[in-house]
């Protein structure tokens, strides 16, 4: 077993997974919004478009389906909802 932490809350999954397959193991079908306040999550799954990005220990734009989760890793949701 690990624990990742999501916007600061911790969630556990299983060595070998995703970082969307513990998201949406989760309970979490979305982790992002587009600028129209839309939700995404995993879209393709296989990495070939953006809609399931996050930040992974300060780094972003991670696709979550592609990135294998790691003990201790912190997860920032994203929004690219423009400011009113």
């Amino acid at each position: 077993m690990i624990e990742i932490s999501v916007d600061g809350e911790p969630i556990a999954g299983t060595a070998g997974q995703t970082v969307a397959g513990i998201l949406l193991a989760s309970g979490r079908t979305s982790w992002r919004t587009t600028r129209s306040g839309a939700p995404r999550g995993v879209f393709c799954g296989i990495g070939a478009c953006f809609d399931c990005v996050v930040t992974v220990n300060g780094v972003p734009d991670v696709r979550a389906c592609r990135r294998r989760a790691a003990d201790g890793d912190e997860i920032r949701t994203q929004s690219r909802q423009e400011e009113t």
